[in-house]
C-alpha cells in the first residue's frame, strides 16, 4: 500500500509556493528499483541500507519488507519525510525518515550504509551534477549503489551497469506513456 496523490495538477498548484511534491507519487525509478529490491531481497536482507531522495518511501518500503536490518530513507522536503513515514506506518514497517541534504553531508549519514538506493534522481542538470559524484563516493567507500532510471536525460551515459528493465506501469498525468521501460543500475566503485 502507498498513499499518494489522486490529482498531480491540483496538488502542484497548491503547493506551488513550496516546489513541486515529488514525494507525492510513485516515480517510474523508484517503482522499478523497489521491484528488483523485493525480487533480490539477498541484496538488501540484513544490511543497512540508504534510501537516497526517497520521495514517497517506496523504495524504502520495498527494502524493509525485504528483510534489511535498518533503513534510513533521505529527503529534503519535510513533506516527504511525512510521507515516507505514513507509507512506512501503512506497510507494517520500520524506516527512519532523515530530513537532510545528504550531498553536503561528507562521509557522514551516507557512510553508514552497506546498500545505497536511488530512483530517478537524475531528472535534471544541476541536481545531477550533485548526485553522480556522491552515488560514485558511496560505491567508492564499499557501499552497493543501485539507480532506477526510465532514461532521463542526465543519467550518466555508459557509466553505469545495467542489472534489470521492468516495463512499469505509470500514470499518463506524470509521464507521456502508460509504461516506462525502466532500467536498474549499479554503480561501479
Amino acid at each position: 500500500m502507498l498513499h499518494q496523490a489522486d490529482d498531480p495538477y491540483g496538488l502542484w498548484e497548491r503547493t506551488e509556493d513550496t516546489g513541486l511534491p515529488y514525494w507525492a507519487f510513485a516515480w517510474t525509478g523508484g517503482l522499478a528499483l523497489a521491484r528488483h529490491v523485493l525480487d533480490r531481497p539477498e541484496l538488501v536482507r540484513g544490511r543497512r541500507v540508504l534510501d537516497f531522495a526517497s520521495g514517497s518511501g517506496v523504495v524504502a518500503v520495498a527494502a524493509a519488507r525485504a528483510g534489511a536490518r535498518e533503513v534510513v530513507a533521505a529527503e529534503v522536503d519535510p513533506y516527504a519525510a511525512a510521507a515516507v513515514t505514513a507509507n512506512a506506518e501503512a506497510n507494517a514497517v520500520t524506516v527512519t525518515a532523515v530530513c537532510a541534504d545528504l550531498l553536503d553531508d561528507g562521509d557522514g549519514e551516507a557512510a553508514r550504509h552497506d546498500v545505497v538506493l536511488a530512483g530517478d534522481v537524475f531528472y535534471d542538470k544541476a541536481m545531477s551534477r550533485r548526485v553522480e559524484p556522491f552515488l560514485r563516493g558511496c560505491a567508492e567507500r564499499g557501499a552497493l549503489v543501485l539507480v532506477g532510471d526510465p532514461g532521463r536525460r542526465y543519467l550518466p551515459r555508459g557509466a553505469y551497469t545495467a542489472l534489470a528493465r521492468y516495463d512499469v506501469p505509470v500514470s499518463r498525468a506524470l509521464e507521456d506513456a502508460r509504461h516506462k521501460r525502466t532500467t536498474v543500475w549499479q554503480v561501479p566503485a
